[in-house]
């Protein structure tokens, strides 16, 4: 996998995971929770397609699903201790993430 590869994939799943588990401390900012909805939607579209390019039809419905939950403009409305254990999860997936792709690619 080339440098710029590794990092088209690490870095999105590396922020995203981060801002995710900061969002399980009570930071006490709508704002916050607003932006990290745009960030892990987008995210996880960008890596729905890349899952879908490289054939990965599990991966591409987790990360549909991770930006159906996140979604902004059709928000779900869950509970503060719900959204902990999501936010907790989808953390994981990220991480989980970047070795789904390193697998995969270097294996070609």
């Amino acid at each position: 996998m080339s440098n710029d590869k590794k990092k088209q994939i690490i870095v999105p799943s590396i922020i995203t995971a981060i801002l995710l588990l900061i969002a399980i401390f009570p930071i006490g900012e709508y704002g916050y929770y607003i932006l990290l909805r745009w960030i892990v939607c987008l995210t996880a579209i960008y890596f729905a397609y890349l899952s879908y390019e490289a054939e990965k039809i599990y991966w591409t419905w987790v990360m549909g699903i991770i930006a159906l939950i996140f979604n902004p403009l059709i928000p779900f409305y869950l509970g503060k201790d719900i959204w902990v254990v999501v936010d907790f999860i989808v953390a994981i997936v990220f991480g989980i993430n970047i070795f789904i792709f390193k697998r995969k690619n270097e294996g070609k």
